[in-house]
C-alpha cells in the first residue's frame, strides 16, 4: 500500500506574530528561579555544560545539583523556598551555563500560548512591560524551539 503524501502545511501563525512580537526587558529580579513552579529540565549537553562551569565530574554535579524524574533530569531546588539551587539572591551563579529552558524564559509555550497566559505572566515577571522593547516573533519562536530540544 502506497503512503499518502501530505501537501507541507505552513505552521499556523501565533497572535504574537501577528502582534509582531512582545514586549520583554529581563530585569534580572530573579523571579523566575523562585518559588515552586516546577522542573527546570536538563539535557545531556546541558549536563555536561554545567559540569564544566563548576570544575565538578559529572557524578559530581549529580549528586550536589540534580534529581533524577523518570527517564530525565531536573536541577534541585532549595528545600523550604523552592528557589533554584544555583540563585544566590537574585543572581543566577551559573548564567552562562544555564539550561535551555532558563534561557527561553518568559516564552515557555504555556506562558505565550494566548495573549491571556501572557498577562497572567506579565503578573509575575516584571520584564514584561508595554515600555519594554519588542522581542521578535521569529527569536520567540526561536526560544521555544531551543527549549523543545533540550
Amino acid at each position: 500500500m502506497k503512503r499518502r503524501e501530505r501537501a507541507a502545511r505552513p505552521s499556523p501563525e501565533r497572535w504574537y506574530q501577528r502582534a509582531g512580537g512582545l514586549a520583554f526587558e529581563c530585569t534580572a529580579c530573579g523571579r523566575c528561579c523562585t518559588g515552586k513552579s516546577g522542573y527546570v529540565w536538563v539535557g545531556r549537553r546541558e549536563i555536561d555544560e554545567l559540569a564544566g562551569r563548576l570544575g565538578l565530574t559529572l557524578d559530581e554535579l549529580g549528586r550536589r545539583y540534580l534529581r533524577r524524574v523518570g527517564r530525565a533530569y531536573a536541577l534541585l531546588e532549595r528545600p523550604v523556598t523552592g528557589d533554584c539551587v544555583f540563585l544566590d539572591g537574585t543572581r543566577c551563579t551559573v548564567y552562562d551555563a544555564r539550561p535551555s529552558q532558563c534561557r527561553a524564559f518568559p516564552f515557555w509555550r504555556r506562558n505565550v500560548a494566548t495573549p491571556d497566559a501572557w498577562e497572567e505572566t506579565a503578573r509575575a515577571c516584571e520584564g514584561i512591560r508595554d515600555d519594554a522593547p519588542i522581542v521578535p516573533a521569529s527569536a520567540i519562536d526561536a526560544a521555544l524551539e531551543a527549549a523543545r530540544k533540550a
